[in-house]
């Protein structure tokens, strides 16, 4: 119980902004992932290894770009909604 507390305090003291280079690491490591989710899946639909990573192959690098694009366009809707409020409220 304490640390959970403790854990919410820092979580909510930190800045709610992910940097690029954050942003960029997070699709990497979610692509690693999810390809070699793809990979067992289309193994296992194919039978075929080979097949499996090819389509896993071409799929890490459209996902990994279309992540990153992703966040940053959230990254500014957080920042047009923020700018929005300011502007409301001032």
């Amino acid at each position: 119980m304490f640390l959970d507390q403790v854990l919410k305090k820092k979580v909510s003291l930190k800045s709610a902004k992910d940097s690029n280079l954050k942003s960029l690491l997070k699709s990497i490591s979610w692509r690693i992932v999810g390809t070699l989710d793809t990979m067992v899946i289309s193994y296992i639909i194919t039978g075929q290894l080979v097949m499996a990573v090819s389509i896993g192959s071409v799929e890490v690098v459209t996902k990994i770009l279309l992540y990153y694009v992703h966040e940053r366009v959230w990254e500014n809707v957080s920042k047009e909604k923020s700018k929005e409020a300011h502007e409301k409220f001032a």
